[in-house]
């Protein structure tokens, strides 16, 4: 099985209208490292597959979002937990590719190098964006409640991206996965 996972949301506190612009910004949130680390125990492969649109539109530097990214795993690994991949699309929503979720380049990504089916792999995110990048990859998804994942319920999931998986954070839905809990 393969993880895949949204960033901010997901993983760490998400800014609504802004951007995780330097270390000091990015907050974890409460018990992923400890859900990773379950998925590591498993010897499942877990990545982050994320939008950081704030490198393409010049906010943040490469440079920057990687010592954000090393707080990250730093903080991961007090747990015991490691991300065994990182994919990002830097690319602003006016020039997006198709690595840009709703794209499922990234997922794509992911999969080739970790050698995995869309039936092996299940992303887990808080948008409807990930949703659908999640539905276009072929993969199962997950939507988280934390980060913006409960606005994005309340909202109404639209019937493209259904069935869905709702968890209320990355702990819940690591332990869905874990005790066979069905995951659509």
């Amino acid at each position: 099985m393969l993880i895949l996972l949204d960033r901010d949301g997901v993983l760490n506190r998400d800014y609504p209208d802004d951007y995780v612009k330097s270390p000091d910004e990015l907050v974890m949130l409460p018990n992923v490292g400890k859900a990773v680390a379950q998925l590591n125990a498993r010897g499942w492969p877990v990545a982050i597959c994320t939008n950081q649109a704030c490198v393409g539109k010049s906010i943040i530097d490469e440079a920057m979002l990687g010592r954000i990214h090393e707080k990250l795993f730093d903080a991961l690994a007090r747990d015991n937990a490691r991300i065994d991949a990182l994919f990002f699309a830097p690319d602003p929503p006016w020039a997006q590719t198709d690595r840009r979720k709703p794209g499922p380049g990234m997922l794509r990504e992911a999969m080739q190098r970790f050698r995995k089916s869309p039936a092996e792999t299940v992303f887990i995110g808080d948008s409807l964006t990930d949703l659908q990048a999640g539905v276009t990859a072929g993969v199962r998804r997950i939507l988280v409640r934390s980060g913006k994942g409960a606005q994005t319920q309340a909202k109404g999931l639209p019937q493209d991206v259904l069935p869905v998986t709702v968890a209320e954070d990355l702990p819940d839905a690591v332990n869905r996965l874990l005790s066979n809990v069905h995951v659509d």
